[in-house]
């Protein structure tokens, strides 16, 4: 039978692979030809760069795509939260170790949630390597803290262990799932593998503890907010700015003041939550392969 299709072979499959830095096994996914312009894709919580398992081969196409796992998450090394210090500034070194690692000398920042720290302190670091941002949930101004991070602030200003206490639900599979359904009009897009494969990681012993630890520590990123802004105003890298305007966690609110320091911004604001890519996926894929091909591409 004649069929009007062609099959053609898949030109740039993913790869799973570790890294050995500061003695953890560091995962990551990598795919795209090496030499194209590069996309650091940096996950949220509670998940791992399975976030991305869908995005990565549609930018592949066109891009070079790498997507770790930070410590504690996902496939990467969980050490007891004793021997080390899950802090946003450590996180930040193995991600800064696995582009050193790879020879990253520029990449477009995709950021979502932990991410956007993550991503805007590596970004301090090295803000000659930014092409663009692509932020998606990712907050840099307090306006975007609103009322789901009151007990998470209280925690910060007094970290007692009954205020560490008080947010250990965030830990556990109603919160885990909530953080995918909530502000989805269509729950029957959600795959429900997504939720549980991050619960099961929460569900390592002693993983819980690494979160809550996360939790307190994402508290210094808030004073490094003006920072992250005076990057934005001098080195004005193009950002493309997707983001599910029904997130509790991080509201449009956050969004909204990115213009004030960007000249360059494209904003788009989903009818979805949190998790944008898992209803959203194949807008936001097709709205950044344009965007970079604009700006980084100049295609």
């Amino acid at each position: 039978m004649k069929t009007d299709t062609a099959f053609v072979p898949w030109q740039h499959p993913v790869h799973y692979q570790t890294a050995s830095l500061s003695e953890l096994d560091i995962f990551y996914r990598e795919a795209g030809p090496k030499d194209a312009p590069t996309i650091l894709l940096l996950h949220g919580f509670p998940t791992s760069s399975n976030m991305f398992r869908n995005l990565i081969p549609r930018l592949a196409e066109s891009f070079h795509v790498v997507a770790p796992d930070y410590p504690g998450f996902g496939n990467s090394s969980a050490p007891d939260h004793k021997s080390f210090a899950y802090t946003f500034e450590n996180l930040t070194n193995i991600v800064e170790q696995l582009v050193e690692k790879l020879g990253l000398k520029s990449y477009s920042l995709y950021v979502f949630d932990y991410g956007a720290p993550v991503g805007y302190r590596l970004a301090l670091r090295h803000p000659e390597r930014v092409q663009a941002l692509l932020v998606q949930n990712g907050n840099a101004y307090d306006e975007g803290l609103l009322e789901f991070w009151d007990p998470i602030k209280k925690y910060w200003a007094d970290p007692t262990p009954e205020n560490r206490e008080a947010i250990r639900f965030l830990t556990q599979p109603k919160a885990t799932r909530w953080q995918y359904e909530n502000g989805v009009s269509d729950h029957t897009l959600l795959d429900p593998t997504t939720w549980i494969l991050d619960q099961l990681g929460m569900d390592r012993p002693g993983n819980a503890e690494i979160q809550l630890d996360l939790f307190l520590s994402y508290g210094t990123n808030v004073p490094l907010y003006p920072e992250f802004q005076a990057f934005f105003r001098e080195h004005q890298p193009p950002a493309l700015i997707t983001w599910g305007k029904n997130d509790f966690i991080f509201p449009p609110a956050g969004a909204a003041p990115y213009p004030r320091d960007l000249k360059t911004v494209e904003t788009h604001l989903l009818d979805t939550g949190h998790f944008a890519l898992e209803t959203h996926g194949e807008e936001i894929a097709a709205r950044i392969d344009g965007f970079l091909k604009q700006h980084v591409l100049n295609l």
